[in-house]
C-alpha cells in the first residue's frame, strides 16, 4: 500500500483520539450490551462517549447464518481482506462462498488476480475430480511476485472444494473461478494467440502486439519506463487487436461462446494492461483507476456472458471493495471496485463484507519481490476501527453498518488499518490506516481480533517480471 503522505499519519489519528481515547472501561453487562466506553481525553474532564455497536458472535460456520440473511437476494457480494497474507481471511471468505453457492445459487468467484492463471484454476475446477495434491500443484503456476497470494493451502483448500462440488454438474451449472486483474499482459497475449489462430486478421493483429512488445522481455516496466523516454508507445497495437476482436465477435453473432469470451478478455488485458503500465510511471491515482475501472469491467462481463440471473463473489482487499467514496481515496480522484459496482448494480444489488483484525501475524515482504515473511501485526493504534473493536470485547464478531447509522461518531471518518503485500511492523502507525467512514464503506464489517498468517505452497523460482499490485501494494 502507499505510505507517502496517504492518511496524513498521526495528525490524523490525533484528531480521532479527540472523539475515542483509549482507556476502555469494560464490563460484562457492557459486552453483552455491545457498548465501549472510554475515559475523557484531556481538557474535557466529566466528559465520557459511548459508542454502542451491535454486533453478532462469529465462532462457527453456523455464526454466519445472520450473515446471509443479511445478504439477501443481493447479485454481488464483495468479500474483503485487510492484508494479502492473512488465513482467517481466506478460511472465512471461503465459508461464505461456499454457504452462498449452495444456499443462493452462485455462479462464480472473481478474485484479485491475473486473467490467464486463474482460468487455467476455472478449467481445473470443472475437469474431472481431483485431490488435494493435484490443487496444491495447480496454484504452483501463481509464480508471480508475490506468490503466496493466491498459490497458499487456503486457496487450495476452496480449490479441491469447488472440483469436488462441480463433479456430476451440467457444464453451465459448475462453479467458476476467474481473474479480474490487469497484470500479465504478456501471458495473456500467448493464451489468446490459439484461440485467434484461425483468422489470419487476427493472428496478424496479435502479432503485432507480440512484436510492439518483445523488446522489452516480458518486462513491462520496462516497457513503462521507455514509454516515460518517449522510446516506446504499443497502444495503436493494442487498441487494433482490441478493435478486430469485438468487430469478428459481432460477426458471429449475438450468442458468445467461451472461447471467444476467453479471448476477448486476452485482448482485453493487453488493452488495458498497457495503459495501466503507461501510467504506472507517472501518476499512481491513475493507474489505480485504469485498474480498477478494468477489474470492473471483467466482471461486468462475467456477469453478462453467464446469463441476467448471474450472481458473483468478489474477492479483494478492502481498498478494492469498501466505497472508495467514504475514503481519503476520493480526495485524490480514485475509484474502486466497490464504488463501481454499487454505481452499476444499485446498492441492493450489492453487498460489500470488509474484514479486519486487532493484531496476530501475517505473510508480507520488506520490500518490493524481497522473499515473503511471517511478520507480527502489532496491537491496532489507539482510536483505530480496530481498537475499538478489540476495546468492545476482545472476541471475532459480525458488524452491521445498517445497526451504525445513527451512532454520529462513526459517521465520520476513522482509521481503518489496510496491510499491502510489503510492510513494516515499526512504520504501521505512519501509514497504514485508511480514514474511512465504516457504515457507509461496508455493508458489514467482520472483525477477528487474532489472526495467523497465510500458509504459501513453497516455490524454488519466482517468475522475474513486474510485481504484482505495483505501484499501491493492494
Amino acid at each position: 500500500m502507499r505510505r507517502s503522505k496517504r492518511h496524513s499519519g498521526w495528525q490524523f489519528l490525533w484528531s480521532m483520539l479527540c472523539l475515542f481515547t483509549f482507556a476502555c472501561k469494560q464490563t460484562p453487562q457492557q459486552e453483552v450490551a455491545g457498548q465501549s466506553r472510554r475515559d475523557p481525553p484531556a481538557g474535557r474532564a466529566g466528559k465520557t462517549v459511548t459508542l454502542t455497536i451491535p454486533h453478532h458472535p462469529l465462532r462457527t460456520e453456523q455464526d454466519l447464518e445472520v450473515l446471509l440473511q443479511q445478504i439477501g437476494d443481493a447479485r454481488v457480494v464483495l468479500l474483503g481482506e485487510a492484508s494479502h497474507g492473512t488465513a482467517e481471511y481466506y478460511t472465512w471468505r471461503a465459508a461464505i462462498t461456499k454457504r452462498l453457492m449452495q444456499e443462493k445459487g452462485f455462479d462464480f468467484v472473481a478474485v484479485e488476480g491475473e486473467w490467464a492463471d486463474s482460468y487455467r484454476v476455472n478449467q481445473f475446477i470443472k475437469g474431472p475430480r481431483k485431490d488435494s495434491a493435484a490443487a496444491v500443484a495447480l496454484l504452483e503456476q501463481y509464480n508471480r511476485w508475490p506468490t503466496w497470494m493466491w498459490g497458499n493451502y487456503e486457496v487450495a483448500s476452496l480449490v479441491h472444494w469447488l472440483n469436488a462440488v462441480n463433479q456430476g454438474k451440467p457444464a453451465d451449472q459448475k462453479a467458476g473461478f476467474f481473474g479480474l486483474d490487469v497484470y500479465c499482459l504478456w501471458e495473456s497475449m500467448t493464451e489468446l494467440l490459439p484461440y485467434v489462430k484461425n483468422n489470419p486478421d487476427l493472428v496478424k493483429a496479435a502479432r503485432q502486439v507480440h512484436r510492439c512488445f518483445q523488446p522489452y522481455s516480458a518486462d513491462a516496466m520496462q516497457y513503462a519506463e521507455a514509454v516515460a523516454n518517449a522510446s516506446a508507445n504499443c497502444r495503436a497495437e493494442t487498441s487494433r487487436l482490441w478493435r478486430e476482436i469485438q468487430q469478428q465477435s459481432q460477426n458471429e453473432g449475438n450468442t458468445k461462446s467461451e472461447a471467444q469470451f476467453v479471448a476477448e478478455q486476452n485482448a482485453l488485458v493487453a488493452l488495458n494492461g498497457e495503459r495501466y503500465y503507461r501510467a504506472a510511471v507517472t501518476s499512481n491515482s491513475e493507474s489505480w483507476n485504469i485498474r480498477d475501472r478494468h477489474m470492473m469491467q471483467t466482471l461486468q462481463r462475467l456477469l453478462e456472458f453467464h446469463g441476467p440471473e448471474s450472481k458473483a463473489i468478489v474477492w479483494e482487499h478492502n481498498t478494492h471493495v469498501g466505497d472508495a467514496r467514504y475514503t481519503d481515496m476520493a480526495d485524490r480522484g480514485e475509484v474502486n471496485v466497490g464504488q463501481l459496482v454499487r454505481k452499476e448494480y444499485g446498492e441492493e444489488q450489492v453487498f460489500a463484507v470488509g474484514f479486519g483484525s486487532y493484531q496476530g501475524t501475517v505473510i508480507a515482504a520488506s520490500r518490493w519481490g524481497a522473499p515473503y515473511q511471517t511478520m507480527e501485526v502489532p496491537p491496532a493504534v489507539p482510536g483505530s476501527w480496530e481498537q475499538i473493536l478489540h476495546q468492545l470485547s476482545p472476541t471475532d464478531k459480525i458488524i452491521f453498518s445498517k445497526d451504525l447509522v445513527a451512532n454520529k461518531a462513526l459517521n465520520r471518518p476513522v482509521g481503518h488499518r489496510a496491510i499491502g503485500v510489503v510492510y513494516d511492523p515499526k512504520l504501521e502507525h505512519l501509514g497504514n490506516y485508511v480514514p474511512s467512514v465504516l457504515p457507509k464503506r461496508y455493508d458489514a464489517f467482520i472483525f477477528l481480533d487474532k489472526t495467523r498468517a497465510l500458509h504459501p505452497i513453497e516455490r524454488i523460482t519466482v517468475r522475474s517480471e513486474p510485481p504484482d499490485l505495483y505501484p499501491s501494494g493492494t
